[in-house]
C-alpha cells in the first residue's frame, strides 16, 4: 500500500462514521417523537370519530396540535412529508461502514484464523448473506401465525437474535460477531421501513386518491413493525459502540449472553417510556430494575469471562490460539519483537501489565511475533504514520524506534534479520 493509502482508510472511516451517526441520530429520533406521540394521543368528547386522537405539544416558544386520523383523512394535502430516508441513509452509511472498516480490513477486524480460516471474500459473503438471511427469517417470522401474539413473537425474535448471536462467533472474530449482530437489526429495522412500512402508506394513499378506504390492516401491520424497531434500537447503539470496548467481546463464548443481556435492558428502558407517555406518567417503574439486573449480569459475564480476570482467579485460560496461524504475513525480526514487548504489549497482551488495564485495547494483542506480524497495518498507521500510540508515548517509544519499525513494515533488512 502506497504512503497515502492508510491516510484514506483512516478518512473514509471518520466520513462515513459521520455519515452513519448523523442519519442514525435523525431517525432514532424521529422514531422516538411518533412513538412517543403516538402514545400521548387523547381522545375529547368532541373529537370526530375518524380521528384517533389529539395530541397538543410545545417546543421552541410555539405550540402545536397534532392529530392522528383512524385511517386516513378524508383528502389528503397538498404538502405531506415522509419519514423515509432517515432510516434508509442509516443503513446505507452503516453498510458502507461495514464493506469499508470489516470488509476491507477483514485481517484486522474480522478474521480470527483460530476460529474460521476464512479468505477476505469468504468473510464479506457470510457477513452479507447472514444479514440477507437474517431479514427473511424474520419477516417469515411476522408473516406466521405468531404475528397474532405480539409477547410471543417478541419472545421468539429475541431467541432468534440470540442464537444468530452465537452462530457469528463460529466464524467471525468476537469484535467481528458482536458488530454483525448489531447490523442483522438494523438491517431488520431498515428492512422494516423499506418492505412493509413504507409500502403500506403508498397502498393507503393510493386508495384514497381512487376514493377507497384504505385497509386497516395496513396500519396495524406497520404499527407492529415500527413497535419493533422503537424496541431495538437501544440494543444496537450498544452493538455499534461495543467494537470500542474490547471487555464486551474479549471472549467469543459469552457473547450470546451479553447479547441477551442488552436486548433486555434496552427494550425494558423503552417500555417504560412507552407506558409513561401513554399513561399519564404511570408507567412500570419495575422496568428500570429489569434493565439494571441485566446490564449487571452483562457486566459480571464480560468480566469473568475476560483473559486479564481469568488469571486473576487463577482458573484455566481461554484456549490458546495457534501461533503459526499468521494469515501469511511475515514475522519481524528480533528487533522490532522485543521494541514492540518493551513499548507496546505492556497494554496490548493477553495479561496487560499497565496500571488500570484490564484487557487488551480494542482486542489488539503484540505480545508475539504472530501477533505482531497479522497486525502490522494497524503498526503502520498508529506508530509510524500517526504517532497516536502509545497514547501520549507514555511508554517513551522514540523516534529513532518508530524509524525500525518502518523499516521492518517497508520490507528493509534490518541488523538482527
Amino acid at each position: 500500500m502506497s504512503a497515502w493509502g492508510p491516510y484514506v482508510w483512516e478518512w473514509g472511516s471518520i466520513l462515513l462514521r459521520w455519515l452513519h451517526v448523523t442519519a442514525a441520530i435523525a431517525w432514532i429520533g424521529a422514531s422516538f417523537f411518533f412513538m412517543h406521540l403516538d402514545a400521548s394521543l387523547r381522545k375529547a368528547g368532541d373529537t370526530p370519530p375518524e380521528v384517533a386522537g389529539v395530541s397538543w405539544q410545545v417546543h421552541g416558544g410555539g405550540f402545536y396540535e397534532m392529530t392522528k386520523y383512524a385511517l386516513a383523512p378524508a383528502a389528503l394535502p397538498d404538502h405531506l412529508i415522509w419519514h423515509k430516508w432517515q432510516s434508509y441513509w442509516t443503513w446505507i452509511s452503516g453498510f458502507s461502514l461495514l464493506c469499508w472498516v470489516y470488509y476491507g480490513q477483514s485481517r484486522l477486524f474480522l478474521i480470527d484464523p483460530n476460529v474460521a480460516p476464512l479468505q477476505a471474500w469468504q468473510a464479506a459473503g457470510i457477513g452479507i448473506g447472514a444479514l440477507a438471511l437474517g431479514w427473511l427469517v424474520y419477516d417469515a417470522l411476522c408473516k406466521s401465525p405468531l404475528a397474532k401474539n405480539d409477547a410471543l413473537l417478541a419472545l421468539v425474535g429475541f431467541g432468534y437474535v440470540v442464537l444468530m448471536s452465537y452462530a457469528f462467533t463460529l466464524v467471525f472474530s468476537g469484535r467481528g460477531a458482536l458488530i454483525h449482530t448489531g447490523a442483522l437489526m438494523a438491517t431488520i429495522m431498515t428492512g422494516n421501513v423499506f418492505f412493509i412500512i413504507m409500502p403500506n402508506q403508498r397502498k393507503a394513499v393510493a386508495a384514497l386518491v381512487a376514493g377507497r378506504t384504505p385497509d386497516p390492516q395496513w396500519g396495524k401491520t406497520s404499527k407492529q413493525r415500527s413497535t419493533h424497531n422503537n424496541y431495538i434500537t437501544l440494543p444496537v447503539i450498544f452493538m455499534m459502540l461495543s467494537n470500542h470496548y474490547p471487555v464486551t467481546f474479549a471472549n467469543r463464548a459469552v457473547i450470546p449472553a451479553i447479547v441477551a443481556c442488552v436486548v433486555v435492558a434496552g427494550a425494558m428502558v423503552r417500555h417504560f417510556y412507552n407506558r409513561w407517555h401513554a399513561d399519564d406518567h404511570r408507567a412500570p417503574w419495575w422496568a428500570w430494575l429489569i434493565a439494571a439486573i441485566a446490564i449487571w449480569t452483562a457486566f459480571w459475564i464480560a468480566m469473568a469471562a475476560s483473559p486479564g480476570m481469568r488469571a486473576e482467579l487463577g482458573l484455566a485460560p481461554v484456549a490458546a490460539p495457534d501461533e503459526t496461524a499468521t494469515l501469511g504475513a511475515p514475522l519481524p525480526p528480533a528487533e522490532v519483537v522485543a521494541l514492540v514487548e518493551t513499548r507496546c504489549a505492556v497494554c496490548h497482551a493477553a495479561e496487560p501489565v499497565w496500571e488500570g488495564i484490564g484487557i487488551a485495547p480494542k482486542g489488539v494483542l503484540l505480545d508475539t511475533p504472530e501477533r505482531i506480524a497479522a497486525m502490522a497495518p494497524a503498526i503502520r498507521m498508529q506508530a509510524v504514520l500517526t504517532h497516536a500510540m502509545p497514547p501520549n508515548n507514555l511508554t517513551e517509544m522514540t523516534d529513532a524506534e518508530r524509524n525500525v519499525l518502518a523499516r521492518w513494515l517497508a520490507g528493509e533488512k534490518l541488523a538482527t534479520n
